[in-house]
């Protein structure tokens, strides 16, 4: 309870997804909370001399938005085709051979690993440039640039994009409008990261598999690549690390394919790597956990480093297993002449944070949502396992703290899988379903009232009783919406389903009010980093 105290009270540090936590000024150090998270998000609004661009890039198919199409993986006209990707690339001068590269790819981990990795490298002095999705407030976000990581101006961008936009229409005409939103996105990247003469660019994959736009880098440019999780791309490279942990048929496959390209691979599940948390404390004014990280490899590559009591404001195991995963990646690079220190690594790691990532919300935050009071926690959990590290995290901080969840999911994942890791835990009280628009549209949008049947399903298949609002009994108690009870009605989970995110908040808070036991409470906001930018937005009304 004490952390949920201080949580309330610290002024929070609202930062953009990509970023380091703070930046060099005049020799010491500047905090962005200074600034106001108002002040600071503005200036990342899509800028109206961005209509063009974002137009243009609209006007392509977004797979993001219409959902991986079933013949994602065939020559069709609806695949992922790496053969107009090179065709793209070639017509503007393949800039992705004018730089060195390390890919990131995998079903999860990918964006928080390409942050560790960014900016350790930046802590070196190097200028990086970091290609990643989703992006949480603007598309700039996803090109992010130099030796502090800012994302790529509008200007910068707007400026290239007129550059090359002939060369962008002949491709998408002697195409047939086949060539992506995300294809021409990642060649803008790539080309700038050109013009900008970056000494290396961190990758991160999309969601095309092996064929996928970001494999247009060429092997040779490759100094390592990164499976955060399953795949078998991606391994053409000096070396490859792998995150994991995998299942053992899996890793196998994957080690075999990277020696019949030639290429050392380490695991980051490795027994000679070593991690532990040690525990949580507060350090200016934010949460952190207190980790070691210890690696000491012998085989195919030599790898060696001892990082204590490393303050991590990525909060939770899997992010401490994304840290060890990047600190091998860059130890790698070091091992193929790259400068890179030890302090740097461990600068690199601290100043890592992301948005949506086990963000707590300040107090100043909560009021604007008109939250007062509320403990708020954002998290772009959309898998089981991102679901399960969820709740291990908040129960390793947090172990008393009731959870009252409000959730809102695009309609590709597993929903009852999903839904199972919060229904086991104990804290649950209630969760409110919702609907955030993905990448912009609805398309992909499950609807609250099929969010919430997912969870009734997934509470009977558990045994765990609920009572949610498509009862009779339901109705008659909770007549007036904004009044629920101070505990679980004989021990029933409470499922709402309402489409609007601002009333789900707003009734979330209202519950959390009506209880009057002495336990602290955690409002979670999960489901997609799609609901967490949705909220994220508000605070910039």
């Amino acid at each position: 309870m004490r952390f949920l105290q201080l949580l309330s009270q610290c002024q929070y540090l609202a930062y953009t997804r990509r970023e380091a936590l703070v930046y060099a000024n005049g020799g010491g150090t500047l905090s962005l909370w200074s600034l106001g998270f108002k002040q600071l998000f503005s200036s990342y609004r899509e800028e109206p001399e961005l209509k063009d661009f974002i137009d243009y890039l609209d006007s392509l198919k977004n797979y993001e938005k219409s959902g991986v199409p079933k013949d994602a993986g065939t020559d069709s006209d609806d695949g992922f085709d790496l053969g107009r990707m090179r065709r793209l690339m070639d017509r503007l001068g393949n800039p992705q051979s004018k730089f060195k590269a390390i890919h990131i790819a995998g079903t999860k981990g990918k964006g928080s690993t390409a942050a560790f990795l960014s900016n350790i490298l930046r802590a070196e002095g190097y200028s990086v440039g970091c290609y990643s999705s989703p992006h949480i407030i603007t598309i700039r976000e996803r090109i992010a640039m130099g030796k502090f990581g800012e994302p790529v101006s509008a200007k910068a961008l707007n400026c290239h994009f007129h550059q090359i936009r002939q060369k962008l229409d002949e491709a998408i005409q002697l195409e047939n409008g086949c060539l992506s939103h995300f294809e021409v996105l990642t060649a803008i990247a790539f080309s700038l990261f050109a013009q900008e003469n970056i000494d290396i660019a961190v990758i991160e994959a999309g969601l095309g598999g092996a064929r996928d736009a970001t494999n247009i880098i060429c092997s040779s440019g490759l100094a390592v690549s990164v499976i955060t999780s399953i795949g078998q791309e991606h391994l053409m490279a000096l070396g490859v690390v792998l995150g994991g942990p995998f299942l053992p048929h899996i890793e196998h496959i994957l080690c075999n394919k990277a020696s019949l390209m030639r290429a050392a691979v380490i695991s980051a599940s490795d027994s000679a790597i070593q991690t532990i948390i040690k525990g949580f404390r507060m350090f200016d004014g934010r949460l952190c956990q207190l980790c070691d990280i210890r690696i000491q490899v012998e085989r195919d590559f030599h790898l060696f480093i001892e990082i204590s009591d490393l303050k991590m404001r990525m909060l939770g195991s899997h992010q401490l297993q994304n840290a060890a995963t990047a600190t091998c990646a860059a130890l790698c690079v070091r091992n193929q002449g790259w400068g890179i220190s030890d302090g740097s690594i461990r600068v690199g790691l601290e100043n890592t944070y992301l948005l949506g990532r086990s963000q707590f919300l300040a107090s100043k935050e909560a009021e604007v949502l008109g939250l007062p009071g509320a403990t708020i926690l954002l998290d772009g959990a959309h898998t089981k396992e991102s679901a399960k590290a969820l709740v291990d995290t908040i129960r390793m901080a947090f172990p008393e703290a009731r959870l009252v969840l409000v959730v809102a999911m695009a309609s590709d994942k597993d929903h009852r899988a999903f839904a199972r890791e919060f229904l086991l835990d104990e804290q649950l009280e209630a969760v409110f379903l919702t609907e955030a628009d993905i990448a912009g549209g609805k398309s992909r949008t499950t609807t609250a009232s099929l969010l919430r049947d997912h969870w009734v399903q997934a509470s009977e298949e558990l045994g765990i009783n609920t009572l949610h609002d498509g009862t009779a009994e339901y109705q008659e108690l909770f007549k007036n919406r904004f009044v629920y009870p101070a505990r679980k009605l004989d021990g029933r989970i409470i499922l709402a389903a309402e489409k609007s995110l601002g009333v789900s908040l707003r009734v979330a808070n209202e519950f959390l009010k009506g209880k009057t036991e002495n336990h602290p409470c955690v409002l979670v906001v999960t489901g997609s980093l799609h609901v967490v930018s949705s909220v994220l937005a508000r605070l910039l009304v």
